[in-house]
């Protein structure tokens, strides 16, 4: 079997994303301390996010607008605007970070490009994962760039048949189980699965048992090796 396309996952498998999630969020239990504890705080933020994302969808802005509405329901009524402030504030400096990749992703992007055409396959809101894709500097390294509200096993049968593809011909990578391998797998490609410390609570889901297309790695440094391994 010869890999003739490989999709890869934004962030957390090429630069550092939820680290700076999760940091925001802590700002936000500081915030909201006076009003809650931390743990019911983050309970509260987790059932806002679950309860949002399907109105606001993936990304910085929704995860804004999902604190703030959190701060209003634990906090005393009205919500008083230095809070608020301080929590746009912490949104704004959450679509401003600057991009970190991964250390060796360049290098591992140009070993993967000469196997096969790369394909990015992002989720997100639109116009931050185009910024952070333009301060990584990688952009060119893509044949293809996907930027959808949400990653399912349609979505990755419509890039296979774009770019002329059979699934088994495919291989997905990326840090998420639900969005990056599982989807993969149902349309029939591929899935190396790059976990990452601190994983988003939405984004967890069942480890696939024994699934022959299936493989767990360390890094994205191991990925070559085993699209030569399928071969």
């Amino acid at each position: 079997m010869t890999i003739k396309l490989i999709c890869l996952d934004a962030d957390d498998t090429l630069w550092y994303n939820m680290k700076h999630f999760n940091s925001t969020e802590e700002a936000l239990l500081d915030l909201v301390e006076p009003f809650a504890s931390r743990d019911i705080a983050r309970d509260q933020l987790n059932a806002c996010e679950a309860r949002n994302l399907k109105l606001y969808g993936y990304g910085a802005k929704g995860f804004t607008l999902s604190m703030i509405e959190t701060a209003i329901e634990l906090a005393d009524d009205p919500l008083p605007k230095d809070l608020l402030a301080r929590i746009l504030a912490a949104g704004r400096a959450l679509l401003s970070h600057p991009v970190e990749l991964f250390d060796g992703v360049a290098d591992t992007l140009a070993q993967l490009a000469s196997r096969g055409p790369l394909v990015l396959v992002t989720k997100g809101d639109l116009l931050h994962q185009e910024a952070k894709l333009a301060a990584s500097g990688l952009g060119d390294r893509f044949s293809g760039i996907e930027i959808v509200s949400d990653k399912t096993a349609d979505t990755f049968r419509r890039i296979f048949k774009n770019e002329g593809v059979a699934a088994e011909e495919a291989l997905m990578a990326g840090d998420s189980l639900r969005s990056d391998i599982n989807p993969a797998l149902e349309a029939g490609a591929w899935a190396a699965f790059i976990p990452q410390e601190g994983a988003w609570v939405h984004e967890k889901a069942e480890v696939p048992a024994n699934h022959p297309c299936f493989t767990k790695l360390n890094s994205l440094a191991e990925l070559p090796a085993l699209i030569d391994a399928i071969r």
